[in-house]
């Protein structure tokens, strides 16, 4: 698990950088190769490598080719993989996106260029309703009651950009999202009852999307996997090997880009999506829960 990206001197180690370079240096070990083996094979220096393994630089397609050979990686999926990861983490870099244009976001630009380029997300709240599903109202209460936003126009700032990324949602290619929601966060009143009311009516729309699952977790599940934090698992091809965990703490964030790490979080939302209820139980909830307020 590292935090967020990494500088030297005038280089950005990327996310994705870090997580296909860890996966080369585990078959790279596997090989029971070195460095400069790895380097004289692809006619580089031993320095290229090493900054190709730690995610300074972008990866060219015949040299991840050229490392699996090495490596004795023969499988067309694994080096598939691998190949997709690289040109994802390409076009991550070369992006001139709409985040560029709030550097109030601070080190949430980098979660917010991955989400623009990733093909799914599933994500794990405990507290919050997800920043994809928050309505403009909820969002400036969340400002409002955050004393780290400052100036109230932060609040506009903060509703733009979750607008702008909640456009993933319905314009092409949509965004998939997969969202399990504990009862908690539905039930804190951000910004009052009449937010709130407005809030659900949101969620059970959104719940219509085709390319949009919501679940909620009840109190009535007792204790379960989910209690230790919230997290979202972002995709980029099929869910699964390459996929980078996101964690968001008081103060800052951090990635888990191991693979192992990584599919220890996929079961774990498997687990707390099984004991969640259903969409359309989930819906009804919702509502019910709507009227309450």
């Amino acid at each position: 698990m590292t935090e967020g990206p990494a500088k030297q001197g005038n280089s950005t180690s990327s996310v994705l950088g870090r997580r296909l370079g860890g996966e080369l240096i585990k078959l790279r070990t596997a090989a029971g190769m070195t460095q400069p083996q790895a380097a004289k094979f692809l006619s580089a220096s031993t320095a290229k490598v090493t900054k190709m393994e730690r995610g300074w630089v972008p990866m060219r397609d015949p040299d991840i080719r050229a490392l699996c050979e090495l490596y004795g990686v023969n499988d067309p999926a694994a080096v598939g993989g691998l190949l997709e990861l690289a040109r994802v983490d390409r076009e991550r870099r070369k992006a001139k996106g709409w985040w560029n244009e709030f550097p109030n976001l601070g080190d949430m630009q980098e979660y917010v260029a991955l989400e623009n380029v990733a093909t799914s997300i599933r994500t794990w709240q405990l507290c919050l309703v997800p920043g994809l599903l928050q309505t403009p109202d909820y969002v400036r209460a969340l400002a409002v009651g955050n004393s780290t936003q400052g100036h109230p126009d932060n609040g506009e700032t903060l509703v733009a950009t979750r607008l702008a990324r909640q456009r993933r949602l319905s314009e092409e290619p949509t965004l998939g999202l997969w969202a399990v929601v504990h009862e908690s966060a539905l039930r804190h009143r951000v910004g009052g009852p009449a937010v709130m009311r407005e809030q659900l009516q949101h969620l059970e729309e959104v719940a219509d999307q085709a390319n949009v699952t919501i679940q909620i977790l009840p109190f009535a599940a007792g204790e379960h996997l989910g209690m230790g934090g919230a997290f979202n698992i972002i995709s980029f091809a099929e869910p699964g090997a390459m996929d980078v965990v996101y964690t968001e703490t008081a103060f800052g964030q951090l990635w888990v880009e191991g693979g192992e790490e990584a599919a220890q979080h996929q079961e774990l939302f498997a687990g707390i999506a099984r004991r969640a209820l259903t969409e359309s139980e989930s819906k009804s909830f919702i509502e019910a829960l709507r009227g309450e307020m």
